[in-house]
Order: structure tokens, then C-alpha cells, then sequence
């Protein structure tokens, strides 16, 4: 194995993807604000569309059906963050602050 055929191989995108899925959900754990736990959220998405691409590249017979899975989760992505934002902005207007810590109001 060489570095120059490294891309041939599914074992180098499942740690790759599983490095980022690591990195999101302690991201999500030792964030303090909304934004970083957003962001966060974010990784864990990358890490399931590699995780789903690398697999169609390497063992599905459809090449079509991963990258179809792939556009769904960047559009659920992209509704996340649209929303996530809205409540952030709604969030600090209130509180006048993004940190998850200051926002007992809300601890049920």
C-alpha cells in the first residue's frame, strides 16, 4: 500500500468518516453555545454522507442510490441550519446571550 493508491481503499473513509463523527459528538458535548453545537451537528452529517458515498463507491451495484441519500441529507443539512439559525437569533433576543448554560428558562 502507497500512498498514491490510498483513495482505493474503503477503510481510509470509514476512519476518516468516523473521525468526524467522533469530533461532532464531542462537539456537541463540550460546546457551550448554540452555534458550536450546530456546527457540530454539521460534522456528524459529513460523517454519515462519507460514511454513505464511500460504501456506494465500493460496494453498491447502483452508484446512483448513495449520492441520491447523499443530496437528501445536504437538503436536511441545509433545513437544519435554516431553522437551528432562526431560534439562535430568536434565542439571544430574548436572553441576550447564545450560551446553552444561561438558558434556564428553558430547562424543563
Amino acid at each position: 500500500m502507497t500512498l498514491t493508491n490510498l483513495h482505493e481503499q474503503l477503510g481510509v473513509y470509514l476512519v476518516l468518516a468516523a473521525f468526524l463523527f467522533a469530533t461532532g459528538v464531542y462537539g456537541l458535548v463540550r460546546r457551550r453555545t448554540l452555534i458550536g453545537m450546530l456546527i457540530a451537528g454539521e460534522l456528524i452529517f459529513a460523517a454519515a454522507s462519507l460514511n454513505l458515498m464511500a460504501l456506494n463507491r465500493f460496494v453498491a451495484p447502483d452508484p446512483a442510490v448513495g449520492q441520491i441519500f447523499v443530496l437528501f441529507i445536504m437538503g436536511l443539512a441545509a433545513a437544519e441550519v435554516a431553522i437551528a439559525l432562526s431560534i439562535v437569533i430568536a434565542v439571544y433576543r430574548n436572553y441576550r446571550s447564545v450560551n446553552a448554560k444561561d438558558l434556564s428558562d428553558l430547562n424543563g
